[in-house]
């Protein structure tokens, strides 16, 4: 059974049904970010505040409310970029830049997740900026995470299955079979989509994805080891770093989480 549309275009009603259903699924995604990162940059940013801004697709959000704070209540902020991304969008919104060089202690820093525990124990890095986001959240009093209802878990890996490991371009072989041999999964290179070869971390370095085996519990533990194999920049596990996150949820409410 064909389905025409008010475009004059034809689907099969099963092809239109799963489009209409996949965009409102994602309407209500983008909402839930809005609304979360609207909601901490309202809770947690005082005049007179220097802050860090993460990276990723939540925290487009979280500049857009930001700036107009500022605009509006005629804030004076200044923000430390974990990446280009976040550069970008500070200059682009017109907001003080800072640095680490200049303004090396932050009060807080707001940046994305791409899973969250229920210890809120994070993976980050499914952009590649896991480092500069470590350094900066590691420079915050606290660090506040804003995310959707799908990156919202009682244990990692229900909702996202790797870990990101940021190496030097040398050793991505070693680390990669050091890794696997220790705790089990299997590692892949992470590989450009818009060139040929692999992607570079903004410093430079290649990024290995980690694709865990189930029952690991102990994060802590998996990150310290990993970190000590030689070649390893940094790895997408945050434990012990997050004080607060906030879930924008489906139904357009707002669930937080404390440390």
């Amino acid at each position: 059974m064909l389905l025409r549309v008010a475009s004059n275009r034809v689907f099969s009603g099963v092809r239109y049904s799963t489009r209409i259903m996949t965009g409102t699924i994602s309407d209500l995604k983008e909402q839930a970010k809005k609304k979360a990162a609207f909601a901490a940059v309202d809770e947690h940013v005082k005049d007179g505040m220097i802050l860090g801004v993460g990276s990723g697709s939540t925290i487009v959000y979280a500049v857009e409310r930001l700036a107009e704070r500022v605009t509006q209540e005629k804030l004076k902020v200044v923000c430390v970029p974990t990446s280009f991304q976040a550069h970008q969008l500070i200059v682009q919104n017109k907001l003080i830049l800072g640095s680490l060089d200049t303004t090396p202690e932050l009060d807080c820093a707001i940046d994305g997740a791409d899973e969250v525990d229920s210890d809120l124990t994070l993976i980050k890095g499914g952009g590649g900026c896991q480092t500069q986001e470590k350094i900066v959240a590691s420079c915050a009093r606290k660090l506040v995470i804003v995310a959707d209802y799908t990156k919202d878990s009682k244990n990692l890996g229900e909702q996202y299955k790797k870990i990101p490991i940021e190496v030097i371009p040398l050793s991505y072989v070693p680390v990669s079979l050091k890794v696997s041999d220790r705790f089990g999964g299997n590692t892949q290179l992470r590989m450009g989509k818009m060139k040929a070869g692999p992607v570079v971390s903004d410093n430079g370095n290649f990024i290995i994805d980690w694709f865990f085996p189930e029952g690991i519990t102990d994060w802590k533990v998996v990150h310290e080891y990993i970190k000590l194999i030689p070649g390893v920049v940094e790895t997408g596990l945050f434990v012990n770093m997050a004080e607060m996150a906030y879930f924008g949820l489906a139904d357009g409410t707002v669930r937080t989480v404390t440390k």
